[in-house]
This record gives C-alpha cells, sequence and structure tokens, in this order.
C-alpha cells in the first residue's frame, strides 16, 4: 500500500518532483484563476437580494473552503510523518502551514467585508466565523510549534500532533450552519444534486476554487523546495545543485 510514494521518503526525489510540478500547477492557476474572476467580477449578473456585493464571494468562498482542506493536507502530511518517519512529510506539513494560514486571513477578512453590507456587523461571534478564526490559530500554532524546535525532526513530529488534533476543528466548521441557529449561510455548492446558486454564477466559482488550488499546490512546492534545500545543504546533491545554480548564474 502506498508503494508509490515511498520513493519520495527521499529528499532528492521529493525536490525533483515538486520542481517538475511547480510550473504546471502555477500554469493552470492562471489558465483557471484569471478567466474566472474576470468573469465573475464583471460578467455575471447581480444578485437579485445583494446587489453586486455578492461578487466577493469568487474570492471568499475558495478562500473559506482551501483553508480547510489544506488543513487536512496538512494532518495527512503530519500522520506519514509521525507514522513512517518521513522527513519529507514533515517538511510538506511546515510548507502547506503558512499558504493555509493565508487563505484562512483571506477568507474571514473578506467574510467580514461581505458581512458589513449584509450583517450590518464587521464581526459577530457567529459558530461558523469563530470556528474559522480558530482555524488560523491553528495554524499560527504549528508553526510557531515546529519554530520553537531547533531538532527539526522533533519539531515536526511535536507539530505534526498539534496538527492532528486540530482536525477536529474541520467538521465544526463545516456542519457550524446545520449544528447551530447561526447568522452564516447555509451549504450553496456542496449540494450537488441542486445547488443554491445560478449556474452562470456558479461555473466561475468553481474554477476559482479549482484555480486557488492550484495556486496553493504551487507556493506549497515552491516553499517545499525550499525547506528541503535549507535543511539538506550538507547533502553532496544540494552543493552540485547550488554550484551549477551559481555557474548558470555567472554565465549570464
Amino acid at each position: 500500500m502506498f508503494k508509490w510514494l515511498h520513493p519520495y521518503a527521499k529528499t532528492q526525489a521529493a525536490y525533483s518532483l515538486s520542481q517538475r510540478l511547480t510550473p504546471w500547477f502555477a500554469g493552470i492557476c492562471v489558465l483557471l484563476l484569471v478567466p474566472g474572476t474576470l468573469w465573475g467580477l464583471l460578467f455575471t449578473p447581480a444578485d437579485y437580494q445583494q446587489g453586486d456585493s455578492f461578487r466577493i464571494i469568487y474570492i471568499h468562498v475558495p478562500a473559506a473552503m482551501l483553508s480547510m482542506s489544506t488543513y487536512v493536507a496538512m494532518a495527512v502530511a503530519a500522520l506519514v510523518g509521525i507514522v513512517w518517519q518521513w522527513r519529507t512529510a514533515f517538511m510538506a506539513m511546515i510548507a502547506m502551514a503558512p499558504v493555509g494560514a493565508v487563505m484562512t486571513f483571506i477568507a474571514l477578512f473578506t467574510g467580514a467585508a461581505w458581512g458589513k453590507p449584509m450583517w450590518g456587523a464587521w464581526w459577530v461571534w457567529d459558530a461558523r466565523l469563530t470556528s474559522e478564526l480558530i482555524l488560523l490559530f491553528l495554524y499560527c500554532g504549528v508553526i510557531a510549534l515546529y519554530s520553537a524546535f531547533d531538532d527539526k525532526q522533533q519539531a515536526g513530529k511535536a507539530a505534526g500532533i498539534m496538527a492532528l488534533v486540530g482536525v477536529v476543528n474541520i467538521p465544526v466548521i463545516h456542519f457550524s450552519v446545520q449544528w447551530w441557529n447561526t447568522l452564516h449561510q447555509g451549504a450553496t455548492i456542496t449540494k450537488f444534486d441542486k445547488p443554491s446558486i445560478a449556474t452562470e454564477m456558479l461555473w466561475p466559482l468553481l474554477m476559482n476554487i479549482a484555480g486557488m488550488m492550484m495556486f496553493i499546490a504551487a507556493l506549497t512546492c515552491m516553499r517545499l523546495n525550499n525547506e528541503i534545500l535549507r535543511r539538506e545543504q550538507h547533502r553532496p546533491w544540494v552543493s552540485a545543485l547550488l554550484h551549477d545554480r551559481r555557474e548558470n548564474q555567472n554565465a549570464v
């Protein structure tokens, strides 16, 4: 099981894979995110209740959904690192953490900007808003705990345990609008049989969700590569790689 993953326990293989995937993720991100955003902001019809203020959905919803997805992916990487003792898994975990934290902040900020005209307040202690804020604290906690250790293998284990414990907050965020009486609206696009959004508004939203997913993947790969080079700088293959880069720069 997971035999295809085993080669990427080695940092050189993980670095090589990330190098190959980064331009693909970045290219797909541009192809989806740019037209999706322009379509959503400029060409979709205004909402019959919210008018043009609903257009923030094309930033807010992808950021909110992917803030949770990134945390789950981070927790999976932490689990792999703890169970199989893979350094590359811990590196991937910490590479994702700041990216997910930024997505969570964007979700909170755009949610506040959307809530002001709709609810009359920038912030309310709504169940979903509060649990999303807790998610931001969890991301920051994982980053801070990882940075507190000089031994990065031990740092990965400690931060990984915190990441795994924090997963309990993800279903709370998702189901908060069903479990409690909140101001936040219920499911919109996850009702696959009949989404509560017009088709002409749905497609640019789906494009932005996919585009932002590729954006997160590209940033994670870039951060993973930097983490590998920083942690493995004493390895011969890293020294050779950096030497080649310096020679290419001098040649230019």
